[in-house]
C-alpha cells in the first residue's frame, strides 16, 4: 500500500464528508492504493456516525473511536500502529491543511529518501497575536532547544516513512515533537514544504492558549529525555556529588576553623555556613537518590495502555 492517511479527530463532524471525498479525488487522481484511518478523540457530536458512513461507502476508509478523550498524541499512537502504508500522512480534520500536497509530500518522502517531511504553513490565516506570535515563539525554542531546523513543528500536515512511525512512541502531549524524536531515534534526513493553510471552515479550534504553555513545557521534557533519558544518573548524579561535596567543603572549613582558629567564638550553629552545608549535602544526597531511582525506573518500564478504544472499523 502507498499510504496510510492518519486523521486525529475531536467533533468535526461538518468537516469529515468534505475532507474524505478531497482525499479520496487526490489518491485516485494519482493512483495511489490507500486507506484513510480517523481516529475519533472521544467526540460527542456525530462525528463517529460519518466515519461509519464514509466506511460503508468506502473500504479504504478506518476508524478507531476512544472511549473519551485521551489526547492527539494518543490518537496518534493509535494510528499509527495501525497504519499499513509505506509513506504516512498526518492531517487535520478541520479542511485547514490541504490534501492537494500529499503528492508533493510522498514524493519527498519515496524519491528524495527524506525520513519525514513536516508542512510549513508559512502564510498563515489564524489570529496574529493569539497564534501566529506565539507560535513564532515556540518554533524559535524549539529549533534552539532540539536542533531540529523546522520553521513549523506543530504543523498536523506531515509525511513519514513507514519505519520511523513504528521505532517511535507519542506520548502524553509530544506530537509537537515528533520531529524531535525521531533525530533521537537515529532519523535524521528531516525535511519540510511549504505547504497551504486555509481558513476554518466549520466549527471553533479545539485548542486554547494554554497549548503553549504545555508546549514550552513539553519541550523541556523531551530536552531531558534526549539527554539524559537513557542515563538520569548521569545528570542527577553529577549534581548530587557536586552539592554534596560543597557542603562537606564548608562542613570541613567550619570544623578546623572551630578546632585551630576560633575555638571560643561562635557556636557553629550559630553560624550561616553550618546551615549552608547541611542543605546543600541533604540537596545533594537527593539528587543522587533521584538519579539511582531513574535507573531503576528505566529497568521496569510500563507498557500499559494509555487509551481504551471503544470501536473500530475495518482495523484487522
Amino acid at each position: 500500500m502507498n499510504i496510510s492517511v492518519v486523521i486525529p479527530l475531536l467533533n468535526e463532524e461538518e468537516s469529515l464528508k468534505e475532507l474524505h471525498d478531497w482525499i479520496a479525488q487526490v489518491m485516485q487522481s494519482n493512483r495511489f492504493s490507500y486507506e484513510i484511518l480517523f481516529i475519533d478523540d472521544g467526540s460527542t457530536d456525530k462525528s463517529w456516525e460519518v466515519i461509519e458512513q464514509l466506511s460503508n461507502q468506502n473500504p479504504n476508509v478506518k476508524g478507531i473511536q476512544f472511549l473519551k478523550n485521551y489526547g492527539k498524541s494518543q490518537a496518534l499512537h493509535a494510528g499509527f500502529a495501525q497504519a499499513n502504508g509505506n509513506v504516512i500522512i498526518t492531517m487535520d480534520a478541520d479542511l485547514q491543511d490541504n490534501p492537494e500536497e500529499i503528492p508533493e509530500l510522498y514524493n519527498m518522502v519515496v524519491s528524495q529518501n527524506y525520513d519525514m517531511v513536516s508542512g510549513w504553513k508559512k502564510k498563515r490565516y489564524d489570529s496574529v497575536f493569539a497564534k501566529n506570535l506565539p507560535s513564532k515563539l515556540f518554533n524559535w525554542a524549539a529549533r534552539k532547544t532540539s536542533g531540529v531546523k523546522l520553521n513549523d513543528f506543530n504543523c498536523g500536515l506531515k509525511a513519514y516513512h513507514k519505519n520511523v512511525i513504528k521505532n517511535i512512541e507519542v506520548r502524553g502531549e509530544m506530537h509537537r515533537y515528533i520531529p524531535v524524536l525521531a533525530k533521537n531515534a537515529g532519523f535524521l534526513r528531516i525535511g519540510q514544504k511549504v505547504v497551504k493553510h486555509q481558513a476554518r471552515k466549520y466549527g471553533k479550534t479545539k485548542f486554547g492558549a494554554d497549548r503553549f504553555i504545555h508546549g514550552f513545557l513539553d519541550l523541556i521534557t523531551i530536552w531531558f529525555l534526549s539527554r539524559f533519558g537513557k542515563r538520569p544518573m548521569h545528570l542527577f548524579g553529577a549534581l548530587g556529588v557536586l552539592m554534596f561535596f560543597i557542603g562537606f567543603g564548608f562542613a570541613v572549613y567550619l570544623g578546623i576553623d572551630k578546632l585551630f582558629f576560633n575555638p571560643y567564638g561562635r557556636l557553629i550553629t550559630q553560624r550561616p555556613q553550618f546551615y549552608l552545608a547541611l542543605a546543600t549535602m541533604i540537596i545533594g544526597s537527593q539528587f543522587f537518590i533521584a538519579g539511582f531511582l531513574g535507573e531503576l525506573i528505566l529497568r521496569s518500564k510500563d507498557s500499559k495502555k494509555r487509551y481504551l478504544i471503544k470501536k473500530e472499523i475495518n482495523i484487522n
